[in-house]
């Protein structure tokens, strides 16, 4: 309107509003596309990814311009989920945190990442979207299934439950005598100070591995059972050795955090 004002007037000041204002919109839209040019963000997902369940991924985003840095970031995800990243220096790197949450187990990707910023007035927000080619395997949802200690172990309730009960370990604890302990584990010293038998308790160096069968619940669907065993998994794995039955595929028991990734990476892509 402004420049048909210009035209129909004749007016030399609107026409050096009017370019102005061209000008300036002229020289913001370059400073902002310059901003987002040569921005390269990185996606690094955690060790664990759980359907159903809050992840926290860290964004790296470089800056490959040798002169300019960029200002006010903004890296959006296909849920929504964004940051912002106020500077990300010449050459240099800056992280952000997004938290990811994915509907179900398997290969899930990201798509695309959209990077955009308002720099430098705040008037238009320039886009630039960068495909993410990386995809990440989402673990079986957790569901909590019975649980696969023995003898007083079963019956102990917590979050921290400790190893069973033996012979060859460590000295753990004294207690009182049940009668259901051999007299070598009593210790005579102590309780020929008091009135009472008392014995001593070990752990134990070794526990029974569990072999966890898929095809063993046959009741329950296929996804209840795969969420039960990846339940089972993750919280035995670190303290006892787990195998895993899939059908004609038979992973051997081991111990650790890395073979408990093992055995739910095969979960995860099972029927897939």
């Amino acid at each position: 309107m402004l420049g048909f004002s210009a035209v129909n007037t004749g007016n030399n000041l609107l026409f050096l509003v009017v370019s102005g204002l061209l000008a300036f919109m002229s020289v913001t839209g370059l400073a902002g596309m310059s901003n987002i040019k040569g921005l390269v963000p990185e996606l690094i997902p955690p060790e664990e990814v759980f359907a159903g369940v809050p992840a926290p991924f860290r964004l790296r985003i470089r800056n490959t311009k040798r002169y300019i840095p960029s200002f006010l970031i903004r890296i959006e995800c296909p849920d929504g989920q964004g940051c912002i990243i106020p500077l990300v220096t010449r050459g240099g790197s800056a992280e952000g945190n997004l938290t990811l949450t994915f509907a179900g187990r398997g290969l899930a990707g990201i798509g695309a990442i959209p990077v955009s910023s308002p720099f430098p007035v705040n008037f238009f927000n320039r886009y630039w979207i960068f495909p993410e080619q990386r995809s990440i395997i989402v673990f079986p949802r957790l569901s909590r299934g019975m649980s696969a200690g023995d003898g007083r172990e079963a019956r102990r309730a917590g979050s921290s439950v400790r190893q069973e009960r033996g012979v060859d370990g460590e000295l753990e604890r004294i207690a009182p005598y049940s009668g259901s302990e051999p007299l070598r584990m009593i210790h005579w010293k102590l309780s020929a100070r008091g009135d009472e038998l008392l014995v001593k308790e070990f752990g134990r160096q070794s526990a029974h591995p569990l072999i966890i069968d898929l095809d063993a619940q046959p009741d329950l669907d296929l996804e209840e059972r795969i969420s039960r065993a990846a339940w089972l998994i993750r919280r035995w794995v670190r303290e006892r050795p787990v195998g895993l039955r899939l059908g004609s595929l038979i992973i051997p028991a081991e111990a650790g955090q890395r073979h408990g990734i093992k055995l739910l990476t095969e979960l995860a892509l099972y029927g897939g």
